[in-house]
């Protein structure tokens, strides 16, 4: 009997030691999983990965792009009202920066990035702005409506900055013929009291 039960005990025991090694090997495993698994790609990540995809060029993320982004689903969320015109006109809101070409994408509902781009990829036209071609930056915020709790999302993409003009002045402009007569006169003939054979005494 005491054998018995030293062969259960011991039989317990082994199972115990058993047991603790596959727990431990199973914690090891799924920290080893969880430490090798990629993080959340940024908005600007998951586009640029979408754009390479399609033949167009990688974005990053750039501050002028998110603040006129945020601006636009602050206000959304506040009228909780899905509009571009919310704010006013889009030509306008992106005008500080100063892109050529510019788009924008709104949407509402979905609480992850993931979802919303989701949502934009599967329509035509927020496919479009995605794609845009000659895009270099872009710009992602959302804003949680006060009302109802609902998440108003935008996007606005955009090429590089346009660089300003340089300035030319036409012939006969009034910049020109002012630089022309600050020019310093030739000493030649000042300088000259007596000329004798183009030699000056």
């Amino acid at each position: 009997m005491g054998r018995g039960r030293g062969t259960i005990v011991a039989g317990r025991k082994t199972v115990i030691v058993i047991g603790r090694a596959l727990l431990l090997a199973l914690v090891i495993c799924f920290a080893a999983t969880v430490g090798s698994r990629p993080a959340t790609a940024s908005p600007a990540q998951m586009i640029s990965d979408f754009r390479l995809k399609h033949g167009e060029k990688r974005v990053t993320l750039d501050a002028t792009l998110t603040r006129i982004a945020h601006d636009q689903a602050q206000a959304m969320a506040a009228q909780d009202k899905l509009d571009h015109d919310v704010l006013g006109r889009f030509t306008t809101r992106v005008s500080p920066a100063g892109a050529g070409r510019a788009a924008e994408n709104i949407a509402y509902g979905y609480e992850s990035f993931p979802n919303t781009l989701d949502q934009w990829i599967n329509s035509s036209g927020h496919r479009k702005n995605l794609l845009l071609p000659g895009a270099t930056r872009v710009g992602v915020a959302s804003v949680k409506s006060a009302k109802t709790g609902r998440t108003y999302w935008a996007m606005v993409i955009a090429g590089d900055y346009e660089r300003p003009k340089p300035k030319t002045s036409p012939k006969g402009s009034k910049e020109s013929k002012q630089a022309s007569a600050a020019k310093p006169k030739s000493s030649g003939a000042e300088s000259c009291r007596l000329k004798i054979l183009s030699l000056c005494f």
